[in-house]
């Protein structure tokens, strides 16, 4: 079995013909996708920034990473559900979109960055929790992370474009 028959059959599903097929289903789950990226990147934003010493340098980063990510996860898990979602409307055509593609590596990279971070530099936070410097590996792992979320949202806006 092929990717293209696995993309195929995803189309070809009952929720996919129901999201091509109703008024209002695909713009419904667009607009909560697009809601919930936004409190994605908005709160990850928020860490990155204290991470970069941008903003929020009098507050603890453990402290400040505790308050956002419930709400992170809870919005990431919402932005799959209806990415999901919509892929199953044109899960093809999905497939072999370039913005589409760039914005899946994006994903996946800003997922390593955060799990390199979380294993390694995470482990020293002790030392510079409420420091208003934080290590160069912090910045890099805060810098990265913007700058993955903006080409995600960027390739995001980019498919509705193309697709």
């Amino acid at each position: 079995m092929t990717f293209t028959d696995i993309f195929t059959a995803i189309h070809d599903t009952p929720i996919g013909e129901a999201m091509r097929e109703s008024a209002w289903m695909f713009p419904t789950m667009e607009s909560i996708h697009v809601l919930a990226l936004v409190l994605v990147a908005g709160t990850i934003s928020i860490v990155d920034l204290r991470l970069l010493g941008v903003s929020s340098r009098n507050r603890a980063v453990t402290k400040l990473s505790n308050e956002m990510l419930p709400w992170t996860w809870s919005a990431f898990v919402l932005a799959v559900i209806t990415g999901a979602l919509l892929f199953t409307s044109n899960a093809v055509k999905y497939s072999e979109n370039i913005p589409f593609r760039i914005k899946m590596v994006l994903l996946a990279l800003a997922g390593i960055n955060m799990l390199i971070f979380h294993f390694l530099t995470w482990k020293s936070i002790a030392n510079w929790d409420n420091s208003t410097a934080t290590p160069a590996a912090a910045k890099l792992a805060g810098g990265l992370s913007l700058l993955f979320w903006i080409g995600v949202i960027a390739a995001g806006r980019w498919i509705g474009f193309t697709i």
